[in-house]
């Protein structure tokens, strides 16, 4: 009998609001085992091996749900995306294209973390050919392009130069709350990353008045500043959503919550 160890019952659900194109490739990928047994792969190296936070599905469920919601609040805000834009394909389109790079954006730690952004184009590219054989060729090969520049485009020198890229990145980085922080941190240490991150209380994804997104950063620690500035800021500069974005954090209570009680070296 196989005594490996796998997370079949791994789903990952979002607001689908009648976009067919994310019914369909939602279900696919939710019966790929192939794509399961990565992210487990990815995780048991994230936590395991390196003593880093989730890199799981946990983080793709997340990631996928804030990049889709980003997606919805520019468009209805009149902002093309690049995809319809360029090849005159749909809002559906856009949506389908940060949704499979924020689940494949991180396939490549299942093999190393250096450069794993690299690694991911090569494995996100053979199974995006099979999630999305139900699109007709040029559409499907317009969207595993625009997908793969998203997943490349999410490294720390990133240059996305597709408003979905931009997205995935940002997307990437608001994965923040409860100590979620995306700059690498050994689990249990005390650092600036770890003191930082576990300040992070709540992430808002809201329409704004002056730009299109507003993002709501409650923190319960001043310390959050770091991972917002250090972190949160240098993925949304440089993005074609940098000028369609405002930041806002504040701290939850008049009281600073404690995080660290001492410390000494």
């Amino acid at each position: 009998m196989d005594q490996t160890k796998t997370h079949t019952n791994i789903k990952i659900h979002l607001p689908t609001e009648g976009n067919e194109l994310l019914d369909k490739a939602l279900e696919k990928v939710n019966r790929n085992e192939e794509v399961t047994t990565l992210w487990q792969v990815v995780n048991v190296n994230a936590i395991d091996r390196l003593g880093m936070t989730d890199h799981g599905p946990v983080h793709f469920q997340i990631v996928s749900n804030i990049a889709v919601r980003l997606v919805r609040l520019l468009v209805k805000s009149g902002i093309k995306m690049s995809i319809t834009k360029d090849f005159g394909l749909s809002g559906k389109h856009a949506e389908l294209v940060v949704l499979l790079a924020s689940l494949f954006h991180d396939l490549g730690m299942s093999i190393q973390r250096d450069e794993h952004e690299e690694f991911s184009l090569f494995l996100a590219n053979n199974l995006l050919h099979e999630i999305i054989d139900f699109l007709p060729v040029v559409q499907k090969t317009i969207v595993i392009s625009e997908s793969l520049h998203a997943i490349i485009s999410h490294r720390s020198d990133g240059q996305p130069f597709t408003i979905e890229a931009g997205i995935v990145r940002v997307a990437d980085a608001l994965d923040m709350e409860q100590g979620r922080a995306r700059i690498p941190f050994e689990i249990g240490s005390v650092t600036i990353h770890s003191v930082s991150a576990l300040a992070i209380e709540r992430v808002q994804i809201l329409e704004g008045e002056k730009k299109p997104i507003l993002v709501k950063i409650l923190m319960s620690n001043s310390a959050g500043i770091f991972q917002i500035d250090e972190l949160l800021k240098e993925k949304i500069k440089s993005t074609p959503i940098e000028k369609l974005i405002r930041v806002v954090a504040e701290i939850q209570s008049e009281k600073e919550k404690s995080i660290v009680h001492n410390f000494e070296f």
